[in-house]
């Protein structure tokens, strides 16, 4: 028997909804569930596939609760019909002939003709991921597979991704190749559904040599949607087709399935880094050229000491200098630039600073491991970079030389002051280490 309030509160649910979603994910998502009837204790919804419920769970729960019966438990009283499930509980006899699937959408590799890797700027933090992206694309399948490429935000993960898809295309030119992102993976497979052609969409993703996946980390806590990914992932493996992925975080910091984790770690697992100082200059110095402006040298150590998180600030930095040159026929200097970009640039703050702060941000800048910077090693960068860290920790915490000297490791208050007198003496005469220095400061004090 229809429970009138209970219906009622699932027309006011998707009134509610829709005011608060974009009209594509309302029309995706919640325009193709249909109300089957409703009592007190629940309410019974038809939803065209798992993805739809997944979606609706996973993203309204709490909305639902407000306007729907709730189980003892307090989740939504919620029975889903899956209109797919039941078409296969009626295939067999007196079945009705299968209507003709619709056509297999079309699918395109959508590359960025800039990220190639002659456009690709080289350096300690990144030579390594490099060199193993120009394996996979001299010999797809056959190098490390698959690989893994994981670090922060805009340090060049997409850019080598996509080099890869080029080079490929252009030296094996009979290769099936597909870059996507994982939102266009699973909108894929949402549309297919809608459009009955899931097993044409499956048939061509598991026929490609190479694939290229940028931000796995989507695919987190989409359970059903990282199933597909993973049989696509084995059914290419296992013919000895490439994948690549990319990742703001390693494999195993992943919220994913033990099973998808394992296979993601079967390959070469390749980490990202931070460019450094000249790394960063040769950036700004290759980006602003490409685009006919010159930015002099000093000015381009300038602006890289003081944009460092990542290549895709560099490059707004350099979109900014370029416009404002053309349109005011300026000079650069060092005012006008900080004027144009000071709200770009790393502001102190007055957070608490630690010996850990600044061993973190030292291990970073002068790539070495934090147990180094505590340990014996006489190693001469590792020497160099404890030395940095000390004479930091003197200037920036205001605690006693003990205290402080026994965050290293167990060193001694003469240690710590004599790595304070020798960095403080460097960096008047050293211009590189006293860069470093204030890359290290700003990047503690940000």
């Amino acid at each position: 028997m229809l429970d009138t309030e209970t219906h009622n509160g699932w027309i006011q649910f998707i009134e509610f909804i829709q005011n608060r979603c974009t009209s594509a994910e309302f029309e995706n998502w919640i325009a193709p569930i249909k109300f089957v009837r409703a009592s007190v204790e629940e309410v019974v919804l038809e939803v065209p596939n798992i993805f739809v419920q997944e979606y609706l769970l996973d993203n309204f729960k709490e909305a639902l609760a407000h306007f729907l019966p709730l189980k003892h438990t307090g989740e939504p009283a919620i029975v889903f019909q899956v209109t797919e499930q039941k078409r296969e509980n009626a295939s067999g006899m007196n079945a009705e002939p299968e209507p003709e699937e619709a056509p297999a959408p079309q699918f395109e590799v959508k590359l960025n003709r800039t990220y190639t890797f002659e456009n690709f700027i080289e350096g300690p933090s990144n030579q390594f991921v490099k060199s193993a992206a120009v394996g996979v694309a001299a010999r797809p399948g056959k190098s490390y597979n698959p690989l893994f490429i994981h670090g922060g935000v805009g340090l060049g993960k997409t850019h080598l991704l996509h080099s890869i898809g080029h080079y490929v295309l252009e030296h094996h030119k009979k290769s099936r190749v597909q870059v996507i992102t994982t939102e266009q993976f699973i909108n894929d497979i949402v549309d297919s559904l809608r459009n009955k052609s899931i097993d044409k969409l499956k048939r061509f993703y598991r026929s490609l040599d190479v694939l290229l996946v940028d931000d796995i980390q989507f695919l987190q806590n989409r359970l059903n949607f990282e199933e597909e990914f993973c049989n696509t992932f084995e059914s290419l493996i296992n013919q000895n087709k490439q994948i690549v992925i990319t990742c703001d975080k390693a494999p195993t910091s992943l919220k994913l399935s033990e099973r998808l984790i394992a296979r993601m770690e079967w390959g070469l697992v390749a980490h990202m880094g931070v460019p450094d100082l000249e790394t960063r200059v040769a950036i700004i110095k290759h980006k602003s050229e490409s685009r006919g402006f010159n930015i002099p040298n000093q000015i381009a150590f300038f602006i890289a000491e003081h944009i460092y998180n990542n290549v895709r600030q560099i490059e707004g930095a350099i979109n900014r200098l370029c416009a404002h040159s053309r349109l005011m026929s300026h000079d650069l200097t060092q005012e006008i630039v900080e004027k144009i970009l000071s709200e770009m640039f790393q502001i102190s703050s007055n957070k608490k600073v630690s010996v850990e702060n600044i061993l973190q941000s030292v291990a970073a800048i002068f790539e070495v491991r934090v147990s180094e910077l505590k340990g014996e090693s006489r190693h001469k960068e590792i020497a160099l970079a404890r030395q940095v860290a000390m004479y930091l920790a003197k200037e920036l915490i205001d605690d006693s030389l003990m205290k402080i000297a026994a965050g290293f490791g167990g060193k001694t208050h003469s240690t710590l002051l004599h790595a304070w007198k020798k960095i403080s003496d460097q960096v008047q005469i050293n211009e590189p280490l006293r860069r470093q220095v204030q890359m290290v400061r700003r990047n503690i004090e940000s």
